[in-house]
């Protein structure tokens, strides 16, 4: 062939693959208020960068008239490029063609771009469009799904895998974002359910839309399934590369390199002003435990301005998690939220934190806990849905972390709850207490009726007796400086004083180091 001839050829089968599923299909995709695969891509990349990876990969299957369907690129778009600077790896369905559905080497180019990003130990993203499996290629579907999800797996802990759900994902598709780090929504376009309003309706009679079975409030208000929801596309994608700016590449930074990226304009815009809120803590959190506040205030006050990054912001609202920086270094944040259910830790608020701890200690992110909490959340529904094994997974994941590790105790530490939010004999490096904290095993109100029921019992004016001995408990009991006195707190801190405490903290334990025994894996209880 000639020069000219084959070079003409390759154009056409480049033209065939960027124009997707047709200009009909692209339209229609623009009506429901979708981007296509490649527009998306085209946004979310610095201009110029995207390297496109196995465009002219086809389907095989000339079954069920398949062939005519068929398209170079097979339905989905893969390749790296830089977002903000940084190299990532992509692979963004495209629903114009097949429906986004996912077959043999639809499978093949999504693993190639997976172990592309975990050779060179690079971030991911997937952007999700699809109509799940595709039937007319039956087993091979299937087992393209099995090999992304080892895939997933094996990445874990490794690089940071962030998805995108820009439509429909149905069925055990479903299980690829499940397994990643974070999961992003966006209002109405997208869902995900593994099985359909048909098949719900035939089992239980029960009438439901997609929505309602899978839609971005299901997931990120009640299952906890997605971390973030978003108003359109655009600012998904814009969320994305800003939850980017904290994390690291991988989870073995190269010498020399700081651990997590720090653009110009991620230092810019995350500029310290010179005003201390915690001054005025009197306005932001009463010294009557029973009074509720909101523990947001106080992290921004803790933080870079402008820098927290809040997680799971929808879900389990009893417990607040996400990253901020500390002089421009990026730290998770964990607190207890005295707004919802008096800040308590319930089953979903366990898991939530847990999870977090995890990613945290999986790439080397410190770790700063606000505490403030009475209890883990009493209550028949709580014990039958497991908060005795959800409650151990923070356990589990504040022993297990070896990440700089540190804990300010603002208000209330009560009983267990206590013990799980990384107190000090479960690992933490340094523990600060506000001189309004009170550690014990439970209230002044609780401990009094119990240690002394006999003395209210028989006593001729119990209600006056019951306040004289609620004082001497207070008094004796219900303060920081017990604790402080066997080595539980570090030090009693003024409000004005925690930032400094916190920095000071972050920079003594950078080049901390634990050495930890050989084995598999520990067992959580999941």
């Amino acid at each position: 062939m000639l020069w000219k001839d084959a070079i003409d050829e390759l154009e056409r089968r480049r033209g065939l693959a960027k124009q997707g599923g047709g200009e009909k299909r692209i339209e229609r995709q623009h009506k429901k208020g979708k981007m296509t695969a490649r527009e998306r891509i085209d946004y979310i990349f610095d201009k110029g960068t995207f390297v496109e990876v196995n465009d002219l990969i086809e389907s095989r299957i000339d079954d069920f008239n398949l062939k005519e369907k068929r398209v170079p690129g097979d339905g989905v778009v893969t390749g790296y490029g830089k977002i903000r600077g940084r190299l990532v790896f992509i692979a963004s369905e495209d629903f114009t063609v097949i429906g986004g559905t996912l077959g043999e080497y639809h499978a093949k180019k999504i693993c190639k771009i997976q172990d592309m990003a975990y050779m060179v130990k690079a971030p991911i993203i997937f952007m999700y469009d699809s109509g799940g499996a595709r039937i007319e290629e039956g087993i091979s579907s299937l087992s393209g799904y099995s090999a992304m999800f080892l895939r997933h797996t094996k990445a874990s802990g490794v690089i940071p895998q962030i998805s995108l759900m820009m439509g429909p994902c149905s069925g055990g598709a479903c299980y690829s974002p499940a397994l990643c780090d974070f999961v992003f929504m966006v209002e109405k376009t997208s869902t995900m359910f593994l099985t359909g309003p048909k098949v719900v309706k035939a089992v239980t009679s029960e009438q439901v839309t997609m929505e309602e079975l899978g839609g971005d409030q299901i997931h990120t208000k009640i299952s906890g399934v997605a971390h973030f929801s978003c108003p359109d596309e655009k600012s998904c994608m814009d969320q994305a590369c800003d939850l980017l700016e904290y994390l690291p590449d991988n989870s073995k930074p190269m010498e020399g390199m700081e651990e997590t990226p720090a653009t110009g304009g991620v230092l810019k815009r995350f500029v310290r002003s010179n005003k201390n809120p915690l001054k005025d803590i009197e306005a932001l959190v009463p010294d009557n435990t029973k009074k509720a506040y909101d523990v947001k205030p106080i992290i921004e006050a803790l933080v870079d301005e402008n820098s927290f990054f809040e997680v799971h912001a929808e879900f389990a609202k009893n417990a607040v998690v996400g990253f901020a920086r500390m002089k421009g270094k990026s730290v998770g944040i964990i607190a207890n939220q005295p707004l919802v259910l008096s800040g308590s830790l319930d089953y979903n608020a366990s898991d939530k934190i847990a999870r977090f701890i995890r990613f945290c200690d999986c790439f080397e992110i410190p770790l700063i806990t606000l505490i403030d909490v009475p209890a883990f959340f009493p209550g028949t529904d709580q014990e039958q849905k497991g908060i005795i094994r959800h409650g151990a997974k923070i356990l589990y994941a504040y022993a297990e972390a070896t990440v700089p590790k540190i804990s300010l105790i603002m208000r209330k530490a009560y009983g267990g709850a206590y013990i799980a939010m990384n107190s000090k004999d479960m690992g933490a490096d340094m523990v600060f207490a506000w001189p309004i904290a009170e550690i014990a095993v439970m209230g002044a109100d609780g401990a009094v009726n119990i240690i002394f029921k006999d003395s209210l019992k028989s006593a001729e004016d119990q209600k006056t007796l019951q306040q004289q001995l609620k004082a001497e408990y207070d008094e004796q009991f219900m303060n920081p400086y017990i604790a402080a006195a066997r080595g539980y707190v570090d030090e009693v801190i003024r409000p004005d004083e925690t930032r400094d405490r916190l920095l000071a903290a972050l920079d003594m334990l950078q080049n901390k180091e634990v050495e930890v025994v050989y084995k598999k894996h520990g067992n959580i209880p999941l």
